[in-house]
């Protein structure tokens, strides 16, 4: 088997991310017959919570034929002061692919790819989120069908969710990508011009801006996050005064009265959304979180070479 890694989307080529969504969403219409990954060794691994990106690759690898190893936030002797890049050398020699949460650096996890025999994939570093925005472009794709010229409206912290989605969604051709952020907590100024960079080449937009004026209308996705990202801590005891603002509510949606709401969970009703819209009928966002299974599934095979 190849082995490709999965540190960030950046990295990853355009023909790579549609096919990786292609697959995503034949696995939502059922497609899991064949037992792709039958005697692969998948390693799990996560120093920090988890709900649906843990239980997504555990269940896809399981569905795939794959066998798992899993492990806590203590159990590699990182902890006592292995290196990681001796780390990623060992699990080589054992494991096809490694699938970790580290909440650290992006940088400890190329570590971990400095091997070239063990697949890594980023399952959520500090700077990127590269498997969500995966399972975002997998969910679209399963209700619009085509993603071509969508407007999507993004709301909150410009955390590593927001950064995954930019540096993916404006791949596609003629996107209208809103950026709507607290600015203390915008998106990284490096990754945006590396996002826009992508984005003129695919005739797509990105803008970011740090209040509500001018919101844009007709968008086709409202996007949200929960305030507070994992890992993460603010540093000012009023931080929830600056995202008041931000939350989306009945009266965001109703200037996109054609458009379906995503949150990538967990979420907290009442702070960056209330209950009726996340509740609501245009709510996608379960579906959204079946779609990191059915995404998960096709980034293991990507990752191991065995992609259709």
């Amino acid at each position: 088997m190849a082995r490709n890694h999965l540190i960030s989307l950046a990295d990853i080529p355009d023909a790579d991310l549609y096919r990786i969504v292609d697959r995503g969403t034949r696995f939502a219409s059922g497609a899991w017959s064949d037992e792709t990954l039958h005697g692969a060794v998948v390693g799990i691994y996560f120093r920090a919570t988890s709900t649906r990106t843990r239980t997504a690759f555990s269940s896809a690898a399981l569905r795939l034929g794959a066998r798992l190893i899993t492990y806590g936030p203590h159990d590699l002797q990182v902890n006592t002061g292995e290196t990681t890049a001796d780390t990623g050398r060992v699990l080589g020699g054992m494991l096809d692919a490694l699938v970790a949460r580290t909440v650290g650096s992006v940088e400890e996890l190329r570590a971990l790819a400095s091997q070239d025999r063990m697949a890594v994939v980023n399952a959520m570093a500090a700077q990127e989120h590269p498997t969500q925005a995966l399972t975002d472009l997998t969910a679209m794709a399963g209700h619009f069908g085509d993603l071509t010229g969508r407007r999507v409206l993004y709301m909150g912290e410009g955390n590593n969710t927001a950064a995954a989605l930019a540096l993916a969604l404006p791949r596609y051709p003629g996107i209208e990508l809103h950026l709507r952020t607290p600015g203390r907590y915008a998106l990284d100024p490096e990754i945006l011009m590396r996002a826009k960079d992508l984005a003129a080449r695919h005739g797509s937009t990105i803008t970011e801006q740090h209040d509500t004026v001018g919101m844009p209308k007709d968008a086709d996705v409202v996007y949200t996050t929960r305030w507070q990202t994992t890992g993460t801590s603010k540093d000012s005891p009023d931080w929830r005064e600056e995202f008041v603002p931000f939350r989306v509510d009945e009266t965001i949606m109703e200037a996109s009265p054609d458009a379906v709401f995503m949150h990538d969970l967990p979420a907290h009703r009442g702070d960056e959304v209330t209950a009726a819209v996340l509740d609501g009928p245009r709510s996608i966002t379960f579906t959204q979180a079946e779609a990191k299974m059915h995404s998960a599934a096709a980034v293991l095979e990507w990752s191991l070479g065995v992609l259709p």
